[in-house]
């Protein structure tokens, strides 16, 4: 295994036909300071290569990507995800055996369960706003062996994001990297405990794909704009 100071770190992110630029125009450039702080390169997908999928299957192009670009450390981030400029580094505290992401459900809650899910046994579901794996992990990001019809009969919104507009084609990633998970008998863990094994209660990241039960009247960018006043930010690239 390489020396930590020079393992090679690669950010992607997804950006079909210029995802919300109002949102961009806050979250970006938060980005850029974290993957400068810890020395990732970013690389964004900006083409379609599964045209007859949803958009958020393009994550897949990632499983290619990574292994042509050949960083050890390979970490997805949603483009409307706020970063706190004191994000720790996470590859520094994960074995290269072991995947993050943020926290995650319950898969027979979410999705049908099928023989990857029985055997694995453990039955938690991705939220892939935020992930990261090593180059020895990239199969959480393989495209299915299965078709897009039967994927999607696979997959079930919850009410509260029903109520939301967010269907069964919007969550085919998460699917996708659930099934992996059991598939590949990956092991992972969550940002929550690395957190707290850090001995901080900082969440340090801001991500609201709906809003909240208690907030229901606020926008994705309200929330963004008032994480961004709760952490002091409004004026940190005017120092």
């Amino acid at each position: 295994m390489p020396a930590f100071s020079t393992m090679k770190k690669q950010i992607f992110l997804l950006d079909i036909n210029h995802y919300q630029p109002e949102i961009t125009a806050l979250t970006l450039p938060f980005i850029k300071v974290w993957a400068e702080k810890i020395g990732a390169d970013i690389f964004t997908i900006t083409e379609r290569k599964f045209p007859d999928w949803p958009v958020t299957y393009e994550k897949m192009q990632i499983y290619e990507l990574a292994q042509q670009i050949g960083a050890d450390w390979n970490i997805y981030i949603d483009l409307d995800t706020l970063i706190h400029p004191e994000c720790p580094d996470f590859t520094a505290h994960l074995d290269k055996s072991v995947v993050a992401i943020h926290n995650y459900d319950v898969a027979s809650v979410r999705f049908k369960m099928d023989k990857y899910f029985w055997r694995d046994g453990r039955y938690f579901a991705f939220g892939n706003w935020f992930t990261v794996a090593s180059d020895w992990c990239v199969d959480l990001w393989k495209p299915l062996d299965i078709t897009l019809e039967q994927a999607l009969d696979n997959i079930r919104p919850t009410p509260h994001e029903l109520s939301n507009g967010i269907t069964r084609e919007h969550l085919i990633d998460d699917y996708t990297l659930t099934r992996n998970l059991a598939r590949y008998g990956i092991k992972f863990t969550t940002f929550v405990k690395m957190w707290q094994a850090m001995n901080t209660n900082m969440g340090f990241l801001q991500h609201r794909y709906i809003p909240m039960h208690d907030e229901p009247n606020l926008s994705k960018i309200d929330v963004i704009k008032g994480t961004m006043k709760t952490w002091h930010l409004e004026n940190y690239f005017k120092e």
